[in-house]
C-alpha cells in the first residue's frame, strides 16, 4: 500500500513546494476528511487516499506558480479543490471558494475549519448569480466546463487587470479558438502533475 505522506512529500518536491511539516500535515488531514465524509455524503468518485494526493493535492498545487495577487476565488471548487490546497500553502492570500452544492459547501466549509484556513471564506451559490464585494486578482476554475462558459459564469468576478485559469486535462484546441469577445488566451500551459499518467494543462486568459 502506497504512502500518502511520502506521495505527498515527494509530489510537492517535484512540483518546487518546500512544504513544512504543519503544511504537510493539514493536507493529509484534508485527504481524511474528505475520505470520511464522502461515505456518508459521496462527495467524490476519487476513494483511495493515496489517489486523493495524487489526484486531488498535487493536481491543486500544480497550478501553485501561476496564481497572482492577493484575493484568489476557485469557482465550482466543488469538496475543495483546487482552493483549499492552494489555500493551506498561501497563508498571506485570501482564498474565497464557490459552489453551488450544498453538501459540497458544507463540507469546504468544515475542511477549512479543520485545517485552521483563516484565509478562506466560502460561498454556497452560483457562481454567475453572486456579487462579490470588490473583483479577484485571479480566479480559478478545475472542470467547471467549456472556457466560454468559465468566462461567462465568472468573468465578472475577475479584476479589470487579473487573470482567469482553467484547469483542464487535454489541449481544449476548439475552446481556444470560442473564447468570447472582450477575453484573450494569454498562455497555455502544460502541467506536469507527480504520480499522473494523464495530460493537464493549464489556460490563462485576460481581457482583451
Amino acid at each position: 500500500m502506497e504512502d500518502p505522506d511520502a506521495l505527498l512529500a515527494a509530489g510537492a518536491a517535484a512540483l518546487g513546494l518546500r512544504l513544512t511539516d504543519e503544511q504537510r500535515a493539514a493536507l493529509l488531514r484534508l485527504v481524511a476528511e474528505l475520505a470520511e465524509w464522502n461515505g456518508r455524503f459521496n462527495l467524490t468518485a476519487i476513494r483511495e487516499p493515496a489517489d486523493m494526493v495524487r489526484k486531488h493535492l498535487l493536481d491543486s498545487l500544480a497550478v501553485h506558480a501561476f496564481i497572482a495577487g492577493g484575493r484568489i476565488c476557485d469557482v465550482g471548487t466543488g469538496p475543495g479543490f483546487p482552493g483549499l490546497p492552494l489555500a493551506g500553502v498561501n497563508p498571506r492570500r485570501r482564498f474565497t471558494l464557490v459552489e453551488a452544492t450544498a453538501k459540497k459547501a458544507r463540507f469546504v466549509e468544515h475542511a477549512a475549519r479543520a485545517l485552521a484556513l483563516d484565509n478562506v471564506e466560502v460561498v454556497n451559490a452560483r457562481a454567475e448569480a453572486w456579487r462579490a464585494p470588490a473583483p479577484f486578482d485571479t480566479v480559478i476554475c478545475r472542470a467547471l466546463g467549456k472556457l466560454h462558459e468559465f468566462v461567462r459564469f465568472a468573468g465578472h468576478l475577475c479584476a479589470r487587470d487579473g487573470r482567469m485559469l482553467a484547469m483542464k486535462g487535454q489541449c481544449p484546441g476548439t475552446e481556444l479558438e470560442a473564447v468570447p469577445r472582450g477575453w484573450r488566451v494569454v498562455a497555455v500551459r502544460r502541467l506536469e502533475v507527480p504520480g499522473l499518467d494523464a495530460e493537464r494543462h493549464l489556460v490563462e486568459l485576460a481581457r482583451a
